[in-house]
């Protein structure tokens, strides 16, 4: 069943001269997660943020910390990540050689579990692990870049998510990122998400608050 709609806004817009003052004002202005977008430079063009970083902002809110993890191989940066205190672990099927025993490793070491699905790669990847998840990402941009278009054909992949997922039964998180705005956000929740990443649509003109109003309808 859809939950009600979450925003989680991308730090990858924030002003990254003052995180931890932008991580307080995104919880202060109504935020649900704070999206950490962790790029290596080989999985995806970008490079971002390690776990120095997440452990660094930890501090400043106790809002769900969802780290999104677009590096290869991501096994290996796992447990680094969990001690610096992210909460959610959303790793892509490509980045890894199994990414069964990838979600078991998350759940053991305490963190919810996340699978996050490219432009290109179809639903039916999660078929045998989607009752392992607690999180399903579905990326309505190619990851890489903030400030991109939305891709309309994801609305079907999130459809189609929807339904397997309220097959299973099961509380998962179905999430999007990409092009997240007034506009798009209303057609992502029609077609089933419920927790909406937001970067340049939060975090412009600094009214923070307002802005995470109008992502979610209001």
């Amino acid at each position: 069943m859809q939950q009600p709609v979450r925003i989680a806004p991308s730090i990858l817009s924030a002003d990254f001269a003052r995180l931890g003052e932008e991580i307080r004002a995104l919880e202060a202005a109504g935020a649900d997660y704070i999206h950490i977008d962790v790029m290596d430079g080989h999985f995806v063009p970008n490079i971002t943020v390690g776990p120095m970083v997440v452990k660094a902002l930890r501090p400043h809110t106790r809002l769900t910390f969802d780290v999104h993890l677009m590096i290869s191989p991501v096994d290996p940066m796992l447990d680094a990540f969990a001690e610096a205190g992210a909460d959610i672990l959303t790793v892509h099927p490509e980045a890894g050689p199994h990414v069964h025993r990838t979600i078991q490793r998350i759940k053991a070491l305490g963190l919810r579990a996340g699978a996050s699905l490219n432009p290109g790669t179809p639903a039916k990847m999660l078929d045998y692990i989607l009752e392992e998840l607690d999180l399903v990402l579905v990326m309505s941009v190619n990851p890489g870049f903030g400030g991109q278009s939305f891709i309309d054909s994801q609305l079907r992949k999130i459809e189609a998510l929807r339904k397997s997922i309220d097959k299973t039964g099961k509380t998962i998180d179905l999430e999007v990122d990409g092009g997240i705005d007034a506009v798009t956000a209303t057609r992502a929740i029609a077609a089933g998400a419920d927790v909406l990443v937001a970067g340049t649509a939060t975090f412009k003109g600094g009214d923070y608050a307002a802005n995470i109003a109008r992502l979610r309808g209001n």
